[in-house]
């Protein structure tokens, strides 16, 4: 008996066997687009895949040595950024899409009614080579403008810096996401086009380090499957959402429910999508980048976890 009570006492005080592996996922800005893990979180999807996890901002510049040092597990931003790093040799892949068109709207000043007058203007863009400069791109070109010759970009940086150069009037127009682009609109600016209406590119999901990837692809898989489960929530729980981004982003329900209404429609983990739009962009990528050597696609991206994550998923009852 006294040995059964001691065996018993040992395995209850075996922190291992219950402790939650602790992680770290990074994200550039807080937008209605990058709520998959920020909602996973709160609502206990990284909890009941087993982790302890800490989400923090750092630059886009950041990440590639903070993801291969080791100082962070994850990060969400696909973009250019991550796709262009990945084409340079540093050791990281896209694993997963959350968002796999950028939720960003073209918006100007009040003046300027059509995509035709910014003809010879500025546009407000993260950096060169990234998601806001391939949406501006994108959306000018589907409006009739030469987007290498007839428009100027500016790198103003995130969101909230590009929507104060719009409003200071340092810029014409800007590369704008929810809720600032609400938020605009009610101040009497025009958004002129939607990315997600002219072109699919990734904007949000998962990227990890290599060496993650060869020694702990388990976690990974976890970690996507607490994304799947957000994104599900996200898509069936309006007024949930709603509630979260009123306490995430610090907004009134009137902008939560635009941001909400906004985004909803773009969050998607359909694995195809997601491939479609990551080819696009590494063709893209490697046009910028004037690459001279073939870089293989799977340089850039490893997709074999999220389609296993989302098959078992799938096959669960709901």
């Amino acid at each position: 008996m006294r040995m059964a009570l001691i065996i018993f006492a040992a395995l209850l005080f075996q922190p291992s066997l219950h402790a939650a592996d602790r992680i770290r996922i990074s994200m550039t800005g807080f937008a209605g687009q990058f709520m998959t893990f920020p909602l996973a979180q709160k609502r206990g999807f990284l909890r009941e895949e087993g982790f302890d996890a800490e989400i923090i901002r750092i630059a886009a510049a950041a990440t590639r040595p903070a993801l291969t040092n080791g100082d962070i597990d994850y990060s969400t931003g696909i973009g250019g950024t991550s796709i262009n790093a990945a084409l340079s040799g540093v050791p990281i892949r896209v694993v997963a899409c959350f968002v796999p068109v950028p939720v960003l709207g073209l918006v100007a000043r009040p003046e300027f009614k059509t995509i035709q007058s910014l003809r010879g203007k500025t546009v407000a863009i993260l950096i060169p080579g990234g998601v806001a400069h391939f949406a501006a791109r994108a959306m000018l070109k589907h409006g009739g403008l030469d987007p290498e010759k007839e428009v100027k970009y500016i790198a103003s940086g995130p969101p909230d810096a590009r929507y104060a150069a719009l409003t200071q009037g340092l810029v014409e127009a800007a590369i704008l996401g929810p809720p600032l682009d609400f938020e605009a609109r009610k101040q009497g600016y025009n958004i002129l086009s939607r990315a997600d209406e002219v072109m699919v590119l990734p904007e949000t999901g998962l990227v990890a380090a290599v060496k993650k990837i060869q020694e702990k692809p388990d976690e990974i898989k976890r970690v996507i499957r607490a994304g799947i489960k957000a994104n599900r929530y996200i898509r069936a729980n309006r007024d949930g959402t709603v509630q979260f981004l009123t306490e995430w982003l610090k907004l009134n329900r009137e902008a939560a429910a635009a941001t909400y209404d906004s985004v909803v429609r773009v969050y998607n983990e359909d694995v195809g999508i997601c491939d479609k739009g990551l080819r696009s962009i590494t063709e893209e990528t490697k046009k910028a980048m004037k690459l001279s050597r073939d870089v293989p696609y799977g340089e850039v991206a490893e997709l074999g976890i999220f389609r296993e994550a989302q098959r078992e998923l799938n096959n669960q009852p709901r």
